[in-house]
């Protein structure tokens, strides 16, 4: 599927591909569990540039989805820094990264988190209204973004009238509302079939190639590794190594 220019008039994006937009350094993140101390990430050292294609790949408890919850400004880490686009997000409060959240990532979710007592569109708009954006451009923008997943025909389905895969489409065009430099997926074909699963794929990497968006998946499947530029293995709460993938041999 060809991907459409989708950016808002208002807003562009001058992707340099060397240079950095996220960085951790010593990052720890500690839990306490009662009298237990357990250490989610031990000593992260991770730098992922803007334009880049980054899965983040490890095993059920291995702590990418604490990694996750750093990278998008869903938590601050324990002990060391996080820095995205030169900002330290680990000294930053609640509103502030929420208004980070907002502006600059567009997260897609396993569960697709979509609100079911809201339609297609309506979906697809949330992110714009949080940011207090007029409401007839966000319509607007929402309804290109349907047409671009292939779902203008669904605007008042609700997600319960709507497939796994179809909904998956939602969480994308809501992902794209507010025009982020970062995409960040969360096992975005965990609950799909393979032939959906693929589609997506394709879908962001589309993106990442004809918009130069910065795409990271978080998962514990192969597949999307087709599709990286780096991937980052990770185990025991540790980058186990950075693996750089040439797609031209695949």
């Amino acid at each position: 599927m060809k991907i459409e220019s989708i950016r808002s008039d208002d807003q562009s994006l001058q992707n340099d591909y060397s240079v950095p937009l996220l960085n951790l350094r010593d990052v720890w993140k500690t839990y306490q569990m009662g009298e237990i101390t357990f250490d989610a990430l031990k000593e992260v050292n991770l730098t992922i540039n803007k334009g880049e294609f980054v899965v983040i790949l490890g095993p059920s408890g291995s702590g990418k989805s604490t990694m996750m919850n750093l990278i998008g400004c869903l938590d601050i880490p324990s002990r060391g820094i996080v820095e995205l686009n030169n900002k330290d997000i680990s000294k930053l409060g609640e509103s502030e990264l929420a208004q980070i959240r907002g502006q600059m990532i567009g997260f897609i979710f396993q569960q697709f988190n979509l609100i079911p007592t809201l339609n297609t569109i309506e979906n697809v708009m949330l992110p714009l209204e949080f940011q207090e954006a007029d409401s007839s451009y966000a319509r607007k923008r929402a309804g290109e973004l349907l047409e671009v997943v292939g779902l203008s025909d669904k605007k008042k389905n609700l997600p319960s009238q709507l497939s796994g895969g179809q909904r998956q489409r939602v969480a994308i065009a809501r992902s794209l509302a507010v025009d982020p430099q970062v995409i960040l997926a969360d096992e975005p074909t965990g609950n799909l079939d393979s032939k959906t699963g693929s589609y997506i794929l394709e879908f962001l990497s589309n993106l990442h190639r004809n918009e130069g968006k910065t795409i990271i998946i978080v998962t514990h499947d192969l597949k999307p590794v087709q599709y990286a530029d780096r991937v980052i293995h990770i185990r025991d709460g540790m980058v186990e190594k950075v693996e750089k993938i040439d797609r031209e041999v695949m």
